[in-house]
């Protein structure tokens, strides 16, 4: 092998294993940028800093879908609910992860038999358990701020790994499943928050 295919060899390896650590896989065309001039072009544009949105990088193997116009007027739903709860752009990351996780960003109905209890909405939050009504939980402003006060009451939420910060508000059966949409929900912050 020459010098210089090996040094281009060596230098992708090293960029990929520095990749996979410090910001998920680098596998999905639309990766958003976390250093170098590329990162300093989204600050000076006005979108928020990936330091900022994934404090704690993010942990374990991530995912992505494609989002129809549908789940992206919901992302939008869950930042402009954030910010009328005065929070800030990581707990818009923490809710769309959650949303992510929880129902594929779709604001979903009754499923019938296939339904976990009476579970709906898109942060598949259950009237029986206090939540609010179906027509309160299947709207996207109420279901995010309904998720955002439960948030707010976990002591240091901003300081945990995301995976634990949804976890204490779902309480879910699967509560290490949010962290593998840290990246995706990060990214769509960082497009959306200033839009």
């Amino acid at each position: 092998m020459n010098t210089i295919m090996r040094k281009s060899v060596l230098g992708i390896a090293g960029l990929a294993v520095a990749g996979g650590l410090a910001a998920g896989p680098l596998n999905h065309a639309d990766s958003t940028p976390t250093t170098g001039p590329a990162a300093v072009a989204m600050v000076e544009a006005g979108k928020p800093d990936m330091g900022k949105l994934i404090p704690h990088g993010v942990q374990g193997e991530q995912s992505r879908i494609d989002l129809n116009d549908e789940q992206v007027e919901n992302v939008k739903a869950i930042i402009a609910a954030t910010k009328k709860s005065d929070m800030d752009e990581r707990a818009a990351v923490v809710a769309i992860a959650t949303s992510l996780q929880e129902s594929k960003l779709e604001n979903l109905g009754h499923l019938g038999e296939r339904n976990d209890h009476d579970s709906q909405g898109l942060f598949q939050q259950r009237p029986s358990s206090g939540w609010g009504t179906v027509e309160q939980i299947t709207d996207p402003e109420y279901s995010t701020k309904a998720f955002l006060k439960g948030l707010k009451q976990v002591d240091g939420w901003q300081d945990m790994p995301l995976t634990k910060a949804a976890q204490t508000v779902q309480v879910s059966a699967y509560p290490f499943h949010y962290a593998q949409w840290e990246q995706q929900a990060a990214d769509l912050v960082a497009e959306h928050w200033n839009s």
